[in-house]
């Protein structure tokens, strides 16, 4: 089952991201995927305001893990220098992706080889100047009972 939400501006974007943090749970990864200037990172903000994080959320494009403080530790990855799955191993990916935490990698795609296979994959994809089509797939059933709540919340306007 793939959920089709849009989005009509960044707010609207951080919002389902806001909502997506409210309803994550320990050990909830959640993987970004879409081009450049998508909106991942305005999704990831999000994420990060419904898990009560303070302070700047800012994509660690050049750190690739910013941990944060919030009603559950964060790990919000940005993989994007990366050149495969192999570069993973030295950042001890498993600490954070079997963790107590919600751990959200952007660029996904890059290390689909040392993904968990339970997770939820989101699609961010550009189909104007703020208009964004957001393809959420949850790959087991935590992640099917979180898709469902997200478009019964977006979809219902609350």
């Amino acid at each position: 089952m793939i959920v089709s939400l849009e989005s009509k501006s960044p707010g609207d974007t951080y919002k389902m991201g806001e909502l997506l943090g409210s309803m994550a749970g320990p050990g909830d990864i959640f993987c970004l995927n879409g081009d450049l200037g998508a909106g991942k990172t305005v999704l990831a903000k999000g994420v990060a305001a419904g898990l009560g994080v303070e302070g700047r959320v800012a994509s660690p494009t050049f750190t690739l893990i910013n941990e944060h403080r919030g009603r559950l530790p964060f790990y919000h990855m940005d993989v994007y220098r990366l050149g495969g799955p192999e570069d993973m191993a030295d950042l001890g990916y498993e600490e954070y992706f079997y963790g107590p935490g919600v751990t959200l990698v952007e660029w996904a795609e890059i290390i689909a080889g040392v993904l968990p296979e339970e997770r939820l994959d989101i699609i961010i994809t550009r189909d104007g100047e703020d208009l964004r089509t957001i393809k959420v797939e949850p790959r087991g059933d935590r992640y099917l009972r979180l898709a469902e709540e997200l478009k019964r919340h977006v979809c219902s306007g609350s």
